[in-house]
């Protein structure tokens, strides 16, 4: 299912790592609460925003704060679930609020993605539906604690909200096993795919790495090429790209926004191909990968009309134009 989602348009989430759910000395660990399962979490999560920061997909950290003064829950008449622990917990501005050590520099690496809010939900009245669509994320990755609560506010705010939702779910954690067991089959049948830390990693790995993500164009030689382009143009309905670079040797090019490029050479017979081209991932990364096989290379590494380009051979001798997109 991973295979489905395009990283670009990805973003992990990381509820709540802080010392009030996850250390001993914080709110749930001297309120008697169970919180190993969000310790021994904490490595995996750790792990896992180190490799979405790597493939470039942006990370974003909740921080549950509370206040000293909070009137709206004052209000309530029957007892709320703050008022079963032993002190106010994340009280902000305090170490319980404060990211766990181990994280903390992980977390505040990048200072804008850290979303701080006063409810189990990390899209409640806070930021957080803005910087996703400000990096315009399709698919939200969680993880973090605890299951019942926040977690699972948050699943369900994600995919209200219409985004494609993957549990990670080694890296969620809860306080009760038969209680997460019951959300788990909740979710994967209603709200998000569930999935593990290995073969998120894997996907990340596989969508990063070097090659080929669609075809470019199609180049012809013409005798002449004004006439061939006003053949596509008028009687075809292609359209012309504006301010078409020449092509590195030199000779003018004509490109159409259908993936039909003409420059001149042509003999007016069938076999005035020049060579066919595909925009590809990560160029610098494919043109190590391709001197190691030994490829002819019909022009190394260098700026081309669309970025950084290679030319090569295949094995029949067709010159293949490989170039990372400057956009």
């Amino acid at each position: 299912m991973l295979n489905l989602i395009d990283h670009k348009k990805s973003a992990l989430l990381v509820i709540d790592p802080q010392n009030a759910f996850a250390h001993a000395n914080g709110t749930l660990g001297i309120s008697g609460v169970n919180i190993e399962p969000a310790v021994k979490i904490i490595p995996t999560i750790k792990k896992l925003a180190k490799a979405f920061t790597k493939a470039n997909v942006p990370v974003f950290w909740t921080k549950q704060e509370h206040t000293q003064i909070d009137k709206r829950r004052e209000r309530k008449k029957l007892p709320s679930h703050t008022s079963k622990r032993k002190k106010i917990a994340a009280l902000a501005g305090t170490w319980d609020a404060e990211f766990l050590e181990e994280i903390s520099e992980l977390a505040y690496s990048v200072p804008e993605n850290v979303i701080r809010k006063h409810r189990f939900g990390a899209f409640y009245e806070t930021r957080l539906n803005t910087m996703l669509e400000l990096h315009g994320v399709e698919a939200v990755f969680v993880v973090g604690a605890t299951t019942n609560a926040c977690v699972e506010t948050s699943i369900r705010e994600a995919y209200l909200r219409d985004y494609d939702v993957i549990a990670i779910e080694d890296a969620i954690a809860g306080v009760r096993t038969d209680w997460e067991n019951s959300a788990k089959e909740v979710w994967k049948h209603y709200l998000a795919t569930l999935s593990h830390s290995a073969a998120v990693e894997n996907w990340l790995n596989s969508a990063t790495s070097p090659k080929v993500l669609k075809f470019g164009h199609f180049l012809l030689k013409c005798k002449d090429m004004e006439k061939t382009a006003a053949f596509y143009i008028d009687n075809l309905g292609f359209t012309r790209k504006e301010n078409a670079k020449p092509l590195p040797d030199g000779r003018p090019l004509i490109v159409t926004n259908q993936g039909l490029g003409l420059t001149i050479g042509g003999s007016g017979s069938q076999e005035q191909m020049d060579h066919f081209a595909f925009e590809v991932q990560d160029v610098v990364g494919l043109n190590e990968r391709l001197k190691n096989k030994e490829t002819v290379f019909v022009r190394e590494l260098g700026p081309g009309p669309y970025g950084l380009t290679i030319y090569v051979n295949d094995p029949e001798g067709n010159i293949l134009e490989l170039y990372e997109s400057e956009s």
